[in-house]
């Protein structure tokens, strides 16, 4: 038993690391810590901060995600870069649960292979959610976030430096950054769904995979830009930074891959899918503990969800897996709790797997 637990650990860690690191988590780092260098914290106080408008600051970051192809764990080093650089608990809260849960490929796809009706469920759901839930946080920990900008009055008012590099410069940039990171995303979804056989990812151009050759290009243009725009000294803070970062949350989120490769065999799919055939508040709520739990790389959860289907899985169940499991899983806890502390992070994962059972409980009453 222990020898079956330990492979199943170890299997899940080398998949991730062969499939996920290069392709999706390394550039997730590099744009974080460049955010923490080349965005001025004005900026982000200004879009996310605990005093930015509302609408403004959740509108942006319930739906920012939806150009990038990230997991539950790849959304990590985003989340912690615009949290230190200064971001408000509700607006930062929003982005980390939008990011995986609303990406334009998870959506479509989710219609294609699951019906339209739980692709548009899926979406409005994650959109919704992570207002709802980013400002149940706001609410909850208010005096506590008070006291920790108090702490860090540079959090309200910026470091007071002036912008080094106007937006004609930053947006460009950091658009390069976010469409080499979605390029290198479909680099590893062509190598975990296949080749021309599946038919979903392998596009190709003169025999090369368009994915590869769009990250080749995209990597030349940031390249170029960091270059041209940005001295020794700024490239050398963004190294600095991405490694502060990458040293932070890599080891704590490699050691919860490898507990939820453990977990995998301690909860197998026959058990669940015993259990989620109905739509009881029941079925509903252990689909959404399941999902929380584990780890979906991107894309990853709609095939699970509609081979759970044909065996009987309700559409009900089915989306509340959709709506938990992407932006929830064991290693994501884990590190979020170091990011944001374990108090507010126990209750971040409680809205998500509450709100998650009522809303596919009520989706399978009504559909």
């Amino acid at each position: 038993m222990w020898l079956e637990l330990l492979t199943s650990g170890w299997t899940a860690l080398t998949e991730y690391l062969s499939a996920h690191v290069l392709t999706c988590l390394v550039p997730a780092f590099f744009i974080a810590g460049a955010i923490a260098v080349f965005v001025s914290q004005q900026a982000v106080i200004k879009y996310f901060g605990p005093d930015a408008s509302k609408p403004l600051a959740y509108g942006t970051a319930s739906v920012s995600g939806a150009i990038l192809a990230v997991c539950s764990c790849t959304i990590l080093p985003l989340f912690a870069g615009i949290r230190r650089n200064g971001a408000g608990l509700g607006p930062a809260i929003a982005f980390l649960y939008s990011g995986p849960a609303i990406n334009v490929l998870a959506i479509i796809y989710s219609a294609q292979l699951l019906g339209v009706d739980l692709g548009v469920a899926r979406a409005v759901g994650a959109i919704v959610f992570s207002i709802v839930i980013g400002l149940i946080m706001a609410l909850l920990f208010q005096s506590k976030e008070r006291a920790l900008q108090a702490e860090n009055p540079q959090w309200a008012y910026g470091t007071g430096e002036e912008d080094r590099h106007p937006l004609k410069q930053v947006i460009p940039y950091f658009a390069a950054m976010v469409v080499f990171l979605v390029a290198a995303s479909a680099i590893g979804l062509v190598a975990e769904f296949g080749t021309s056989e599946s038919g979903h990812w392998a596009l190709e151009f003169s025999g090369k995979p368009i994915p590869a050759l769009v990250a080749a290009v995209f990597l030349g243009v940031v390249i170029v830009m960091v270059v041209k725009w940005y001295d020794g000294a700024e490239v050398a803070r963004w190294m600095g930074e991405t490694w502060d970062l990458f040293k932070k949350i890599v080891p704590i989120l490699l050691a919860g891959v490898f507990v939820a490769g453990i977990v995998k065999v301690l909860l197998p799919e026959a058990v669940v899918q015993r259990w989620v055939g109905g739509n009881s508040v029941w079925n509903n709520l252990l689909a959404s503990v399941f999902g929380a739990l584990m780890y979906f790389s991107t894309l990853t959860e709609v095939p699970i969800v509609r081979a759970l289907m044909d065996l009987g899985m309700g559409r009900g169940p089915a989306l509340t897996l959709l709506l938990a499991g992407p932006s929830l899983s064991l290693p994501n806890m884990i590190v979020i709790g170091r990011v944001m502390g374990v108090q507010r992070t126990a209750v971040y994962v409680v809205l998500v797997v509450a709100l998650s059972t009522a809303v596919g409980y009520t989706f399978g009453m009504v559909m």
